[in-house]
């Protein structure tokens, strides 16, 4: 770090000069023990009730709103927590430094699958039979009290472990999903949406996790690989007028033979080619672009006619194995990168399906039940999983002469992200937000406003968010966000013996206020006749014809991305009243997750984004580039971490990354982190020690710098140091904090250290304690230290507090909070950017002088070219570290002084140097000092 040694001052120098040294004296520690002062600090935040002190003396400032995503309230923290929460943190932290007020509420989400299928499967056999033999509401309201202890119990653990972290939030009212009031605000969202006309029920296929028998949304998906059994099947076409007297079959290629007893169609595309493939006495109608494909799954090559494909329209394929006929469709979706150019349809089964199936009025037929086994409309496979029903199929089709090949195909495929586990598409009565329905406010459909707000409202960081995001938005199918399940916020909605509906804004909004009121656990406790009581039917202009007292409730329950989805009403609105927030920040995957979903509902309910600006993050992996896992042996715990390292050097750590990828750990990432920050430490320790005796405050400090010379290293500094303050608030307002931390590194490191401090260190030691010069450096220092601690105080909460602490005594006000100093830039001499390469030249020729003995600087001269202004005279020695500096008309040059006497005080060998009255040979300035 700073080039500075004690040493030669306190033990080489003479004993009758070490007390008339102005020797460093600080409290400031060497050694910071983060681990065990880090707990302190925390205590003595809590106990000057820090958050809540830090806001009352800042809202007259500009409001700023970084919004949490919540984190699930499921198990300790871990890394990608740290990252996400410190990111956060210092976005927060540093808008107190530009001068604005930055509250933030810290959130939770409870409710949701991955808390009930952790809490079932860890029920003793006991308690799993005592809840068999409950009613059926009996049973959720039984898991939903589990599932509640088992989030209270996290969210207590995580809040601590973020506390930890020296994260600033509002930790003593969090926002819960699982809150009445939150609930309340929830439907308050959902009933707007619902008067908005885009709510519907409707059997339609969606993601279905068997494991867990559940819907799931696309954000709950995950792609991993797959083996599926793929089969090419001939369907036998019934009459047609293709020239050929061979038997003509559609060949359909699929990946899930055991769709094919829901099948209602073939597909094809208009306007691709097709030709009657001969085979082993059989014509196959295959696309022309696949015919390659098929001879390599056949014993010999296929012969070819063309066809056109208007052929193929009003042909009707015989199913099989089953007693219905299969119309050939022409279908877009239908391409010829991989298949047979002909596509099975079972629209209980799959999207395009589907629609092509509404489209035509085919059955929405679905003979799958919610554990993944056949049902008894397929007598055969009555109870047989989707997945044995694949060979049991095959083998079937086999034996008919219906399978004209078969092999297993690995490709990616969708999983429930929770259990791992592949999922099927499945039609089941399922509540949805339409994506292309207009908005009876508006008229503009949720697709449209979203990619208009992408396109032209909303800042992204970094800028290759919106393009993500928005080729998310422009392909993603309807919002299911109905699911199975008991834990989590009910759809208020309700049915009656004719199979009505009940789900109206005012409905919606009367259960709002039961919940509010009494909590989610109502709607299990209580009637429809209850629920609606002192609901008016008659008064609800969008109510349908319906008979309350025959009612029921439904027991479908919101998607947990619904709930954190509608936050920005839930929590921001009823903590801040203002329901946009200046930013979110989360990882890159939440494009598909919280930003997109958060986006919808706002832009439903209030025609705008609940966001500025999007910033994310990459995720965490470990020096190879593998995903942090137990199972791997290379997940790094956060408590081990705040344990070896303590949270500065981790939140130095996440300062100093370029966040926007995917980050590397590695336990030496850490170490080289706990090296910079020891720098930065002993940099401050320094300018601590020097300033001891200064009694100047900080104003009287200011108030100075108008009378500094501007050939002044003091002045120079201090320039340096306003372009510093800029470049710092510039990247907190851009939320670059590698270039945040880099500049101030950089600025201790080689600004101060290397080159400020080690100049200045022979006025500070050895000069008279009140000599004009050594105030001038002691005030500019208390400037610096002053400045530095407001820059580096949202990375560095701890080490700031406690340099204020050193410097102004332990009942100092906390660093936190302050804006950032932002001195004047004093004007400084127009020859100073010449100075720093004319040093570097000259460092570089003492170097090289060493070959010719002169060790120390010190016993050097340096003569160098009279390009410089001659007023820069005096400071120029201190500079380059020598005893004296001379112009000449020539290069640079090293002279040696060892011959000349030297100062038994400074080391020094100036002209002044001569034997004193005391005997001692001393330079003027020296001898001055000790008198």
């Amino acid at each position: 770090m700073f080039r500075i040694r004690y040493t030669f001052l306190m033990t080489s120098t003479k004993h009758t000069f070490k007390d008339s040294l102005n020797l460093p004296q600080t409290n400031f520690p060497m050694k910071a023990n983060l681990h065990q002062f880090e707990p302190q600090r925390l205590k003595k935040w809590e106990a000057h009730h820090n958050y809540s002190t830090l806001m009352n003396a800042h809202k007259s400032a500009p409001l700023f709103v970084c919004h949490d995503g919540p984190p699930y309230a499921n198990g300790a923290i871990h890394v990608g927590h740290l990252l996400n929460k410190l990111l956060k943190d210092m976005v927060v932290r540093s808008q107190f430094t530009q001068g604005r007020y930055g509250p933030f509420t810290p959130g939770w989400d409870c409710h949701g699958l991955p808390i009930e299928h952790k809490v079932l499967r860890e029920l003793s056999p006991e308690k799993k039979s005592k809840l068999s033999t409950l009613s059926s509401n009996d049973q959720r309201l039984a898991i939903r009290n589990i599932c509640k202890a088992y989030a209270e119990k996290h969210v207590a653990q995580q809040s601590a472990q973020m506390k930890r972290l020296l994260t600033l939030a509002d930790y003593d009212n969090p926002y819960l999903t699982f809150s009445p009031a939150f609930e309340s605000d929830v439907l308050n969202v959902f009933a707007k949406m619902v008067s908005e006309g885009i709510v519907f029920r409707q059997l339609k296929p969606v993601h279905w996790s068997i494991s867990n028998q559940t819907a799931l949304a696309d954000a709950e998906l995950e792609y991993r690989d797959h083996v599926s059994q793929t089969a090419g099947v001939a369907f036998p076409i019934r009459h047609h007028s293709f020239d050929t007297s061979l038997p003509v079959y559609a060949l359909i290629w699929t990946t899930t033979p055991w769709t094919l007893p829901a099948n209602q169609a073939i597909a094809f595309n208009p306007l691709m080619d097709y030709v009657l493939a001969e085979h082993a006495n059989r014509a196959y109608i295959v696309a022309r672009e696949r015919v390659d494909y098929l001879n390599s799954h056949v014993s010999s090559p296929v012969i070819t006619h063309p066809i056109a494909a208007t052929a193929l329209t009003n042909l009707v394929a015989q199913h099989p194995f089953m007693d219905q006929s299969a119309p050939l469709l022409a279908a877009d979706f239908v391409t010829a990168d991989d298949g047979t150019g002909l596509v099975h349809i079972a629209p209980g089964h799959g999207l395009d399906d589907y629609i092509l199936g509404k489209a035509h009025n085919l059955p929405i037929y679905s003979p799958v039940d919610a554990d993944g086994t056949f049902n008894d409309t397929i007598p055969w496979l009555t109870g047989v999983s989707v997945w044995d029903a694949n060979t049991i199929i095959c083998d079937t089709l086999a034996g008919s002469g219906h399978l004209v090949f078969a092999y297993e195909y690995t490709h990616s495929y969708p999983h429930d992200w929770r259990s791992k586990t592949p999922v099927i598409f499945r039609s089941t009565d399922q509540w949805f937000i339409g994506m292309d329905i207009p908005l009876s406010g508006t008229k503009k459909t949720l697709r449209d406003m979203a990619l208009e707000a992408i396109d032209t409202t909303i800042d992204f960081h970094p800028a290759s968010g919106r393009s993500r995001l928005r080729s998310m938005i422009a392909s993603r199918p309807d919002w299911c966000i109905s699911r199975q399940r008991s834990w989590g916020l009910p759809i208020p909605a309700f049915i009656d013996p004719t199979g009505t509906i009940l789900l109206t804004e005012m409905s919606v909004n009367h259960i709002a206020k039961r919940i509010q009121k009494e909590g989610s656990d109502c709607w299990y406790r209580q009637s429809a006749s209850e629920l609606l009581a002192d609901y008016t039917i008659e008064s609800d202009p969008m109510a349908p014809l319906f008979d309350i007292a025959q009612a029921t409730p439904l027991y479908d329950i919101f998607d947990v991305w619904f709930e954190s989805g509608a936050s920005w009403h839930a929590a921001l609105y009823r903590t801040l009243n203002t329901s946009q927030a200046d930013v979110y920040l989360e990882g890159s995957d939440q494009h598909r997750g919280w930003f997109q979903l958060s986006l919808l509902t706002s832009l439903a309910v209030q025609h705008k984004p609940p966001f500025k600006t999007l910033v994310t993050h990459g995720f965490i992996v470990d020096k190879d580039g593998r995903k942090l896992s137990k199972s791997s042996g290379n997940a790094l715990t956060v408590d081990e971490l705040l344990k070896t390292h303590g949270a500065e050097v981790l939140r130095w750590w996440t300062s100093s990354l370029s966040y926007e990828n995917d980050i590397k750990v590695d336990n030496r990432f850490f170490i080289e982190a706990g090296d910079h920050y020891r720098k930065i430490r002993n940099t401050f320790r320094f300018m601590l020690s020097t300033i001891w005796d200064l009694p100047d405050g900080l104003s009287d400090c200011l108030n100075r710098i108008p009378s500094f010379s501007n050939t002044s290293i003091d002045c120079y500094v201090l320039h340096q140091l306003h372009h510093l303050e800029k470049r710092v608030l510039s990247g907190y307002a851009t939320y670059q904090f590698q270039f945040v931390s880099t500049a101030l590194y950089d600025f201790c490191n080689d600004t101060l250290s290397a080159f400020y401090l080690s100049s200045i260190k022979d006025r500070l030691y050895c000069d008279k304690p009140d000599s004009p010069r050594r105030r001038q450096s002691q005030q500019t220092l208390r400037i610096i230290v002053d400045s530095l601690i407001r820059l580096f105080s949202p990375i560095l909460p701890h080490t700031c507090d406690e340099i204020r602490e050193s410097l102004s005594g332990n009942n100092a006000s906390s660093a936190q909070g302050q804006p950032a100093l932002t001195i004047a830039p004093p004007d400084i001499h127009p020859q100073w950017p010449a100075i720093i390469p004319l040093r570097k030249h000259v460092l570089k020729a003492l170097e090289s002088a060493k070959q010719d003995g002169i060790e120390n600087s010190l016993d050097a001269a340096v003569s160098i070219p009279q390009t410089i202004d001659s007023a820069f005279l005096p400071e120029l020695p201190d500079l380059f570290g020598v005893s004296r500096v001379f112009f000449h008309n020539g290069p640079i040059r090293i002279n040696s002084l060892m011959d000349e006497p030297r100062c038994e005080r400074s080391w020094k060998r100036d002209a002044t140097v001569k034997q004193r009255p005391n005997g001692h040979m001393l330079s003027d300035r020296d001898y001055d000092a000790i008198q």
